[in-house]
């Protein structure tokens, strides 16, 4: 897995340079078709290797000489990649950080002037850093004349200078001033030293010190000057000797592949991509099968159980259903009516305290995360919020009862009936939170698991006779287990129904038999994982990467998987389709599940079981794949290429994990920790905290990770670090969160070619005017978010012509000064964007209340699929009728602006694909639709609408899953409660095709909608 994972990079790096109008390197071209034509050969061996390793605890020799030999070529051409990109002046300024602290010359003042010599150098102003250490040089002689007339000492002399001479410095002018104030202060000091008797300051001698040591500096930095363009001219042959080598070791590899391949059987072909039910749905209806009895007994204990508040604890091993079966409790009608108030929160092994009473807050509210910061008084407002109300939390995976000792201190006991429901693999943690009462699931029985793998494997149908004894003995040998047999059922399911290929997963599984329940499930599904076909294998394991039981949205996991290289290139798709379709395969193989869908049905974010999680891990770090640093984790040098610090991890660890893994690729961090990025200067992949407050993580350096393709962080001031940029040659996606309003971004980013993805977050991203004599068509750019006044016109309509989505903010003065340009109307070219042919997702915010001719000038093309629209003041029918028109736009959301009728009257053949529709608009009076207007309309959300009555013919509609009512009208929620009641009638309770939700902060409008609350009609 990890050979053909590393093969597939260094195809990637190969295409790069070849694709780069400014390649930062050249290589040999006989070198670079020799490796081309190795790698081609091993990557189509591995595709059908059955490795004889597979079902042992040890890495395949084959498979990871194979890694090690392209993982040297890396090494050596992104080394040399680092050392032509990085300027000289910052080598020269490495080398004198090194005699520096050779000579043990680390002390306050030499720290302040290196600091102030570092300044210039990151600021290339090589000939200045010359310049000032040849005027320290200069003043040595003064400074030692001056020591020599000194006769006296004082600890408040020395206290004098250290706060009046030797301080922190950014201009090495600065350091020339601070010397001469040393000379006018030479009859003061020289007076205090006689009055005081004491001996005299030793300054003078440190700062003597200082001096001699920069005059060695100087030389040393001077030999590094002459010996540059030397070094230049030798690294180029140095790189074609070491690569000669490396083609060399993977020439034998070949050889001894070509050997292995007429005894290789090749591993069984699977089943490609097909369109087919979502296996969320699936894993939902087969995961309860043989469950029924036990759902009804817990939803029982729920509803009619004693009124004090009790703790219901469902108990058993992993993968056996108990979260399932909570969730199936959770999501049922008669518990959301039953309860006032229902939370769900995870605990796993690593937990923040306070982290999850904000949680459980925020669920509890529906008020979004609360910004009080101290855990008691978190807590204390949840207490508030739970009292008089009666409420279900689920704790699902908890493991100590620490856990539960900090939590419980703030649920009341209300008399009412309020239930606390918890998950745990521990039966005396069972017991400890309640001596009474728990829930022990059990294995299920052999019709049950049968009943269940035909669900998954045959959609519903009866199993083929002749499979039908073959697949009840893989079933038996499942013990029972529901992920088990999910796992082996989705396995299956993309194998051919053949005696033969079920006959090899038989014989697998009946070694088996005899060990222990946990040990016997992960078995199991390592047997899944190997009948993976091999491109899928490094995208299911890099999902152990990231934290136990945590939701994981998919566009991050998309853009982590095209950084790092490990995707087949398919012609005529992007990488981010291709990364779909596998994220798409793994669902239907069972492997993760779908943990939340879009507003237009697509899959938002996705989960994976903790048992599945730690065979990632376990198969990961087999192969030297990825490293997972925890609290516990061992310290020592270690050879993985990506690492995951968790966040709850030591600072000790961090620093540790950085230095002994000096060929690192990915660091994928929540721990404000990671500051040392010098550690890593082949990184290629950085994803830091982007979460909660800012760390302020150092990112000074950032210049020197040359080689990163992926690079999101959170940071105070980032515009102090853009300016170096355009040194990140291959960067491909940039994520910014930042405390600024605006971020300014370099002219230099027009020239990075190999962009996909750009966006900044809680801020704006100012984009300068592209150079018009240099065009660089931005072929690979697919998404520009957070972009502030882009000026949209034709020569920036040719330099992005692949754009996708296009996040864009127009500001007037206070912002970038609408004032200077007031006199040109067409100045932000807003009526090009219908030039974007493959434009899919456009939001547009318009802040400027004299600017409406922007907003009436907006145009979009046919492709567009998504449109956000956010206004001040502008007359919203200046669109509707081109939005209503575009024929593939699915999700429409309109906030702001104004109905000058204060009518919407819709007509036929107008949004003919809508399935999401939002309006946050006040003004909006009266609706006047039919339900063949929105033929497609899946799901209605209404914010702020204080006049608006919900159109009877809404209810009509025969798509619609969902109506969602925020902070209206009474009036408007009553309109909603009538048009449930009239479908109602018609179609009958519980079979409503839709739902209503009813979102409101006022406790009495509240309390009297609470009274019409219905399963079918949700007030929160």
């Amino acid at each position: 897995m990890a050979a053909y994972a590393s093969l597939l990079s260094l195809m990637q790096i190969f295409h790069q340079l070849q694709h780069h109008p400014s390649p930062p390197i050249s290589m040999d071209k006989k070198q670079v078709e020799s490796l081309t034509e190795i790698v081609m050969f091993l990557q189509e061996f591995l595709e059908g290797y059955k490795s004889p390793y597979a079902d042992g605890d040890e890495a395949d020799p084959l498979e990871m000489h194979i890694a090690d030999s392209v993982y040297a070529a890396e090494d050596i051409i992104e080394s040399h990649i680092v050392h032509q990109i990085r300027p000289s002046v910052l080598v020269w300024y490495e080398a004198l950080s090194d005699v520096i602290e050779s000579m043990g010359l680390i002390n306050e003042s030499s720290a302040l002037i290196l600091e102030t010599i570092v300044f210039q150098i990151r600021c290339l102003r090589k000939d200045k850093v010359i310049k000032d250490m040849d005027w320290i040089i200069a003043v040595k002689g003064e400074l030692l004349q001056r020591q020599a007339s000194s006769s006296a000492d004082s600890s408040t002399s020395v206290d004098l200078l250290y706060e009046s001479e030797v301080k922190v410095i950014e201009y090495m002018d600065l350091i020339r001033k601070e010397v001469m104030q040393i000379f006018a202060l030479k009859d003061q000091l020289n007076r205090i030293y006689s009055e005081s008797g004491i001996p005299r300051a030793p300054v003078f001698e440190s700062l003597v010190k200082v001096i001699e040591g920069m005059d060695l500096i100087k030389k040393e930095v001077m030999e590094i000057v002459a010996l540059e363009e030397e070094r230049r001219v030798s690294t180029s042959s140095n790189l074609h000797k070491s690569l000669q080598k490396v083609i060399e070791d993977m020439d034998v590899i070949k050889k001894e592949v070509v050997a292995l391949k007429d005894q290789q059987v090749s591993s069984f072909a699977s089943s490609s991509t097909s369109s087919k039910e979502s296996s969320l749905s699936m894993l939902n209806n087969t995961t309860m099968v043989g469950f029924d009895d036990v759902m009804l007994q817990l939803m029982e204990k729920l509803v009619y159980g004693e009124l004090g508040r009790q703790v219901i604890p469902i108990v058993g091993m992993g993968g056996i259903g108990k979260t399932t079966l909570a969730e199936h409790v959770y999501a049922h009608q008669s518990i959301s009516r039953h309860f006032d108030i229902c939370v769900w929160v995870t605990i796993s092994q690593q937990y923040d305290t306070k982290d999850l009473l904000r949680e459980i807050l925020s669920q509890a509210n529906k008020q979004g995360s609360s910004q009080i910061s101290k855990e008691d008084e978190i807590g204390l407002a949840l207490h508030k919020c739970l009292s008089y109300r009666r409420y279900l939390i689920v704790l699902d995976d908890m493991w100590s009862i620490e856990a539960w000792e900090k939590l419980q201190r703030y649920f009341p006991d209300n008399s009412n009936g309020s239930r606390i429901m918890v998950t745990t693999r521990l039966s005396n943690l069972g017991s400890q939170l309640d001596t009474n009462y728990d829930l022990e699931m059990k294995f299920m029985d052999e019709i049950s698991s049968w009943n269940m793998f035909c669900k998954i494997v045959f959609r519903g149908k009866s199993c083929p006779l002749e499979l039908e004894k073959i697949g009840k003995k893989i079933v038996h040998s499942c013990k029972g287990l529901p992920l088990s047999i999910v796992a082996i059922g989705g396995l299956l399911e993309t194998m051919e129904q053949t005696k033969e290929c079920w006959e090899s997963i038989r014989e697998s599984m009946s070694s088996l038999v005899n060990l222990e329940n946990d040990k016997h499930c992960l078995k199991i599904l390592k047997l899944s994982y190997n009948h993976l076909p091999v491109y899928l294998k490094p995208c299911f394991l890099y999902l152990g990467m990231f934290e136990e039981d945590s939701k994981i949205r998919v566009s991050r996991v998309i853009k982590l998987w095209v950084s790092e290289g490990f995707l087949k290139p398919i012609s005529g798709k992007s990488l981010e389709t291709i990364a779909k379709e596998y994220l798409d395969e793994l669902v239907n193989r069972n492997l993760i599940i779908i943990h939340k869908l879009g507003s237009t049905g697509n899959m938002k974010y996705c989960k994976i079981h903790d048992l599945l999680r730690d065979l990632c891990i376990k198969e990961a770090q087999k192969e030297r794949f990825y490293d997972v640093v925890r609290p516990h984790s061992p310290q020592g040098t270690c050879s993985q290429r990506r690492v995951a610090i968790l966040g709850s991890t030591s600072k000790e660890k961090v620093i540790d994990a950085m230095k002994s893994r000096p060929y690192a690729r990915t660091c994928i961090s929540d721990s404000e920790k990671v500051e040392l990025l010098s550690y890593w200067k082949l990184l290629r992949t950085l994803r830091l905290r982007d979460e909660g407050r800012f760390p302020g993580h150092s990112l000074e350096k950032l210049y020197e990770l040359v080689n990163l393709r992926l690079l999101v962080v959170r940071f105070h001031y980032f515009s102090q670090v853009l300016s170096s940029l355009n040194f990140l040659w291959s960067l491909q996606t940039l994520i910014v969160f930042s405390s600024e309003i605006t971020i300014n971004a370099p002219v230099e980013i027009w020239n990075m070619s190999q962009l996909r993805h750009v966006k900044a977050e809680d801020s704006m991203l100012l984009l300068p005017d592209p150079p018009s004599d240099n065009i660089v068509i931005m072929e690979n750019l697919q998404s520009l978010k957070g972009i502030l006044n882009l000026k949209c016109d034709e020569m920036m309509v040719r330099r992005i012509p692949n754009i996708k989505k296009l996040g864009l903010q127009y500001y007037g003065d206070g912002i970038t000064g609408f004032r200077e340009i007031e006199s040109h109307g067409d100045h932000f070219c807003v009526q090009n964007i219908k030039l974007l042919q493959k434009l899919e997702s456009l939001s547009c915010a318009f802040r400027e209340p004299s600017r409406s001719d922007l907003f009436r000038k907006l145009t979009f093309p046919h492709s567009l699929k998504s449109l956000t629209l956010s206004m001040f003041v502008n007359k919203i029918e200046d669109v509707l009728d081109k939005v209503s028109t575009l024929p593939l736009l699915q999700k429409l959301k309109l906030r702001g602006g104004y109905f000058a009728t204060r009518k919407w009257e819709t007509v036929e053949d107008g949004f003919l694909s809508l399935k999401f529709l939002s309006l946050d608009i006040r003004t909006l009076e009266c609706w006047t639709m039919e339900s063949s207007h929105f033929p497609c309309l899946e799901h209605l959300h209404l914010r702020d609408m204080h006049h608006l009555k919900l159109p009877a013919e809404v209810g009509e509609i025969p798509t619609l899953k969902s109506v969602v009512l925020r902070e209206c009208s009474i009036s408007a929620a009553k309109s909603a409660k009538r048009v449930v009641e009239e479908q109602e009638e018609l179609q009958g309770e519980d079979q409503l095709s839709f739902k209503v939700e009813v979102k409101i902060s006022c406790s009495e409008d509240y309390t009297l909608l609470r009274s019409l609350a219905t399963p079918n009609f949700k007030v929160v």
